[in-house]
This record gives structure tokens, C-alpha cells and sequence, in this order.
């Protein structure tokens, strides 16, 4: 079964980057899409980016298009959330998703999703 390990979150002050990973096991790297969520205390689930492996489409959050690069390493089977210029506003628990048999491109939408990591918090405050 596809399992996802999170890893990258942390404190940072406000302007300050992270790069958050994603591991994927138990399933092949080909013909999946990941995705990167946030949810914030008393907020619902935010779609912020995704990724097809199968034709390396990316999907981003108007919120994040400008400061967040989503991609991924085949050979590593990683995907990466590469967040600069972030804001207290970005404060949440980022979470990846993933889900099989993606033939084309990839859709920001939770039910889309099937596995899911852990989540990371990612705290952005001075």
C-alpha cells in the first residue's frame, strides 16, 4: 500500500523559505499525482499544489503561485514543496497527498486523494 513520510516543517521567521519533503513508498512513482495541503485551527483544508508524474503537470493555489514551486525526483520517489517569502498567515499543518492511476494531469481537490502523510507543522511567526 502507498504510504507517504512528511518531513521540512518547522519555525521560521516571516520572509524566511522552507522546503518541505515528501516520500513515497509501497507503490510505483509512475501514473500518481501528489499534493500539498494546509489546515489551519478552525480553517477548512486548503488546496495549495499538485503534481502528475504522469506528465509532470503542476496545478497551484492563487494564494501560493507566486512563492510556492512544487516538484518532485523520480529516482529519490520525492516530492518537494518549496515555500518562500513566508507570512503568519502561512501558519498551518502542511499535509501531502497522493493518489494512483492519474493518467493526465492533477486536481486540487481533497477527495481527489486517497493516502496521506502525517502532516508537518510549519509555524511562521517573528
Amino acid at each position: 500500500q502507498l504510504q507517504l513520510v512528511e518531513s521540512g516543517g518547522g519555525w521560521v521567521q516571516p520572509g524566511r523559505s522552507l522546503r518541505l519533503s515528501c516520500i513515497v513508498s509501497g507503490f510505483s512513482f509512475n501514473n500518481i499525482a501528489i499534493g500539498w495541503f494546509r489546515q489551519a485551527p478552525g480553517k477548512e483544508r486548503e488546496g495549495l499544489s499538485c503534481i502528475s508524474t504522469t506528465g509532470g503537470t503542476t496545478r497551484y493555489a492563487d494564494s501560493v503561485k507566486d512563492r510556492f514551486t512544487i516538484s518532485i525526483i523520480g529516482a529519490k520517489k520525492t516530492a518537494y514543496l518549496q515555500m518562500n517569502s513566508l507570512e503568519p498567515e502561512d501558519t498551518a499543518v502542511y499535509y501531502c497527498a497522493a493518489v494512483t492511476g492519474v493518467l493526465s494531469g492533477c486536481i486540487l481537490g481533497e477527495y481527489e486523494y486517497a493516502y496521506w502523510g502525517q502532516g508537518t507543522q510549519v509555524t511562521v511567526s517573528s
